[in-house]
């Protein structure tokens, strides 16, 4: 994907998630890896208004080379970038909200968590499209040991053979990745339904490992 792609599609996907609610006032961010470094929404932006030409422009280093100042967030993207890449070179996009049901689930979520993450495999399309998503410790937004634990989990799940697409920061929102903004986006949306389900219906059951094994065989499912 081209530089003037990539600012465009940015855009494009934080005016709507804006529009339909899964982002809100200045929270959330998106970042694009390039060739050549990084494009990320500039900080304390909303996503509904940003504009190409305010996108930050960040080199591999880290450092900024052009655009308004980038997001706090930017060195949590920049290891999840390093640590999906290692077994998905085509990640490309990461999108972070403060989406509404998946915060009150997490809002919901005990200390000593039982299975480490946030929901159960509760419908087909959660375990197709979205897969584990890990539920980290709390730790203040922009935190550089946010940082360092998603890109652990990230490496933990691929050492395990069920590579991720999500984790959960518990009361912020969740992190999602994929090899586009569209499809990043299509990730997020999923996973933001499956956790209005699971709070609409508390005591659904997950599905079984039959169901499991089948949505593997047939789907490729990641789970």
């Amino acid at each position: 994907m081209s530089e003037a792609r990539a600012r465009e599609e940015i855009c494009r996907v934080g005016r709507s998630l804006f529009e339909r609610g899964y982002v809100h006032a200045t929270a959330g961010n998106i970042s694009v890896r390039l060739n050549d470094g990084f494009l990320i929404t500039p900080t304390d932006a909303c996503l509904g208004f940003v504009q190409p030409e305010h996108l930050a422009k960040v080199g591999l280093d880290g450092r900024q080379i052009s655009g308004e100042r980038a997001s706090k967030t930017l060195a949590l993207h920049r290891r999840i970038y390093e640590a999906a890449c290692e077994t998905d070179a085509g990640t490309q996009c990461v999108i972070h909200t403060h989406s509404t049901h998946l915060v009150a689930l997490s809002l919901q979520a005990q200390s000593g968590h039982v299975s480490g993450e946030l929901l159960p495999p509760i419908t087909p399309y959660f375990v197709m499209k979205v897969g584990h998503v890990p539920l980290a410790a709390y730790h203040r937004p922009g935190s550089p040991a946010a940082a360092d634990e998603v890109a652990a989990l990230i490496r933990q799940y691929a050492a395990r053979g069920t590579p991720i697409r999500a984790v959960m920061l518990p009361r912020l929102g969740p992190n999602v990745w994929h090899d586009s903004p569209a499809a990043a986006m299509a990730t997020l949306e999923e996973l933001e339904e499956t956790a209005r389900l699971r709070l609409l219906a508390p005591g659904t059951p997950a599905l079984r490992a039959t169901d499991l094994d089948e949505l593997r065989a047939v789907f490729g499912a990641r789970w």
